[in-house]
């Protein structure tokens, strides 16, 4: 299998043509048929292993990531021709896997790294062959990320890295990492911050899972002691990584907005479809007020889906989302939360008790989502940092004032 034979110059009444053809002959049969009854029916025929099996043949298609260049694993079209392909492979669920770093690495690579730096990652990422994780997060250093503390110190033709990160997730599965670290503690914090490509597989980094509430490792904590990365892997200036990393944010905020968002799927539970249906298996539907809750919340739902379409038509026509994705992931948190406590008040007593076990995936899915969702407020930036940046970047209104502007960041007190 190759390339599917898409142009730029294709017309999508072609291009559509030969993605229905692919899907018939390189889908499976009984994928496509369950997909059509929804996400239950088709869990029950294609099991994560098999899609990984599979996965390849989608990434050969260049249907991953149609508007990237053939080069870098896409079918080089335009937005118009995209945005119709996403509309037939829909119903299907294909998800696409690796999405730290079809999201965020790619959205750096793209904006601040080099050709040659494009050419040897984002190929193995298309294809999930090298999977990646963000070294953003540490102890003293989240919702305020710029006071980070890992040191990066050079070494001629490498850096040599040293300190702890936190909350990484998929750290444990992951080949590459995208990080940041202080190349220059006597500049102010929001500077003197480079941004690299580290290798996970090597001497100096320790991965340890962090368990959460859902019995889940979803997370880890990442110990770097002298990890050394290659100056060729470093993405942009030195000491300018703050500015790059802007780019990668706003993808991360972007990932976790749900529904429409193009990224993750773990938020937490299913959307108010699965609502409509408990209710209905539940014998709750009858009551008025159950069903003005479930259908607020669905047009809440129908309004999160179209805000994020809207920031993603902007990042397929190379414009950055700004400070646009944090609407999505202010209102995909408070939502979600929402969604997920309505389904356990809704599952009843079963969702009180279950039968103990150290296995994740025996709690009821209404329960597991409920307790995930807890996260929403606080991945891609908490609420209440995400509710500045609007505050200040599209209300225009003041920042609070910092005694500590533009001085180094060696002088600033550190819990």
């Amino acid at each position: 299998m190759a390339l599917l034979p898409i142009a730029p110059e294709t017309s999508v009444a072609d291009a559509l043509d030969t993605v229905r053809q692919w899907i018939a002959t390189e889908v499976p049969a009984a994928w496509r048929s369950a997909a059509a009854d929804g996400p239950a029916a088709l869990r029950a025929v294609r099991t994560a292993a098999a899609y990984r099996d599979w996965y390849p043949t989608f990434a050969e298609s260049g249907l991953v990531a149609p508007t990237w260049l053939p080069e870098h694993g896409g079918l080089g079209v335009g937005d118009d021709t995209a945005h119709a392909i996403e509309a037939i492979l829909a119903p299907l669920r294909l998800t696409r896997l690796n999405p730290l770093g079809l999201n965020n690495t790619a959205a750096a690579l793209f904006g601040h790294g080099t050709e040659e730096q494009r050419l040897r990652f984002l190929p193995p990422i298309v294809r999930n062959e090298e999977k990646w994780c963000q070294l953003f997060s540490e102890p003293g250093a989240g919702s305020d990320l710029a006071s980070l503390a890992t040191r990066a110190v050079r070494d001629g033709d490498h850096w040599l890295i040293s300190g702890q990160k936190v909350w990484t997730t998929w750290a444990d599965e992951a080949d590459f990492a995208i990080l940041l670290a202080r190349t220059d503690p006597g500049q102010p914090k929001h500077k003197g911050i480079t941004y690299f490509l580290l290798d996970m597989h090597q001497p100096g980094v320790d991965v340890r899972p962090l368990r959460q509430i859902t019995g889940e490792s979803e997370f880890n904590e990442v110990f770097l002691d002298g990890a050394r990365v290659p100056d060729e892997h470093r993405v942009g200036e030195i000491n300018d990584g703050w500015r790059i990393s802007a780019s990668t944010l706003s993808s991360e905020r972007q990932m976790v907005s749900g529904s429409g968002s193009g990224g993750m799927g773990r938020l937490g539970g299913s959307g108010t479809q699965r609502l409509i249906s408990l209710a209905r298996q539940t014998g709750r539907w009858n009551d008025p007020v159950v069903r003005g809750k479930i259908m607020r919340l669905w047009a809440q739902e129908q309004i999160r889906g179209w805000t994020n379409a809207r920031v993603r038509a902007a990042l397929s026509a190379g414009q950055s989302p700004g400070a646009a994705s944090s609407i999505g992931k202010v209102h995909q948190a408070t939502l979600n939360q929402q969604i997920q406590d309505l389904m356990v008040d809704l599952l009843g007593t079963a969702a009180v008790a279950w039968p103990a076990t150290s296995d994740p995936d025996t709690l009821p899915r209404e329960v597991q989502g409920m307790l995930r969702s807890l996260a929403n407020a606080t991945e891609g930036g908490t609420t209440d940092i995400n509710k500045n940046i609007l505050g200040e970047r599209v209300l225009g209104l003041p920042k609070e004032p910092d005694p500590w502007k533009g001085k180094p960041w060696k002088d600033i007190p550190r819990s």
